[in-house]
């Protein structure tokens, strides 16, 4: 089967290109994202594998399907760019990664607290300057503050986990309770959450109902000077609201791995361009915001189980037996 991959970087190529490639599997890699611009790069392929950034909606799904494509095999564990009606119309398959890491990106949102925090992206500098002065650098303990997690599947078990050997009361809100995490947080009422958290962290998958599930009205709720993490997906954030919330000090930090726009802006180098993203541009010129390019997934140890999942999937499609627990859509 050949297999068409966007978006995919040089780690990525080396990535799949050192593990054992199947051999009923030929791969041919693009390093443009996927588009209506780019679907035609998909003929003579019957799958194709993507990225979290790589746009499949209704003209892009029309595009590859009839170029012969049957497989979208997603090496990430979100779909929130996949047309799921386009997708069931033209009777394709989309399997996915469905948990390549969850320490990963659970101990990234770690750091971004603890960065924060104790400002140390502010202090390497400051002494790489040769500024050895502690004003402006003030942090405070995180031991027995209070930390909410929105979202308590595998991420948000680690999160709970990690912030409970911390020392700090940990809440969690979650439709769907977790039993596992039982025994390191406490399940309370999302408006609770926003008013007794000091520490808010986000794990829960961008749908309709989570879209700009931080805006100006939940920020109303939440304590002055809340630090607030997404490491999720962007458009979980009213981007906004967050600059209002930063401009009045009512956010007292905000540490973000992902952006509601970031499909214009990361995974490129832009060192020489001027950004037009007026709301991106005026984030970080805030000292009390950090963000990172959607990196929180990037350990070894995530990026081998990606690969080995992902051969799995095109596998297991080419011989006709799915791995059901990785279907997004499936006949």
């Amino acid at each position: 089967m050949k297999v068409a991959f966007f978006s995919t970087t040089k780690t990525d190529k080396r990535l799949f290109e050192s593990h054992d490639c199947p051999a009923n599997l030929e791969l041919t890699f693009f390093d443009v994202h996927l588009s209506e611009k780019t679907a035609p790069l998909a003929q003579g392929f019957e799958a194709i594998c993507v990225f979290v950034n790589d746009q499949l909606n209704r003209a892009v799904i029309t595009q590859i399907a009839n170029l012969g494509v049957k497989l979208i095999a997603l090496r990430c564990a979100g779909f929130n760019n996949v047309d799921h009606e386009a997708v069931k119309d033209f009777g394709l398959t989309v399997l996915r990664v469905p948990a390549y890491s969850p320490m990963a990106v659970a101990e990234h949102a770690l750091a971004l607290m603890m960065s924060l925090n104790r400002k140390t992206y502010r202090a390497y500098n400051r002494v790489r300057d040769s500024n050895f002065t502690l004003e402006g650098l003030l942090g405070f303990d995180m031991f027995d503050k209070t930390a909410g997690i929105i979202g308590t599947g595998r991420i948000g078990q680690e999160m709970a986990r990690i912030l409970y050997g911390l020392g700090l009361k940990v809440l969690a809100y979650d439709p769907f309770p977790n039993t596992a995490i039982e025994p390191y947080a406490d399940y309370v009422d999302l408006d609770i959450l926003y008013q007794q958290s000091d520490i808010i962290t986000l794990h829960v998958p961008l749908l309709p109902e989570t879209h700009h599930l931080i805006n100006e009205s939940s920020l109303a709720r939440m304590k002055s000077g809340v630090m607030l993490i997404n490491t999720s997906r962007g458009a979980l954030m009213d981007a906004q609201a967050l600059i209002n919330g930063l401009k009045s000090s009512h956010i007292g930090y905000l540490g973000i791995d992902v952006y509601e726009q970031e499909e214009h802006l990361f995974f490129e180098d832009h060192s020489e361009e001027i950004i037009q993203d007026d709301i991106f541009e005026r984030l970080v010129t805030f000292p009390n915001v950090l963000i990172t390019a959607h990196q929180a997934f990037f350990t070894q140890e995530a990026l081998d189980h990606i690969a080995d999942t992902t051969f799995q999937n095109l596998t297991r499609f080419a011989e006709g037996t799915l791995l059901r627990e990785n279907c997004v859509q499936c006949e």
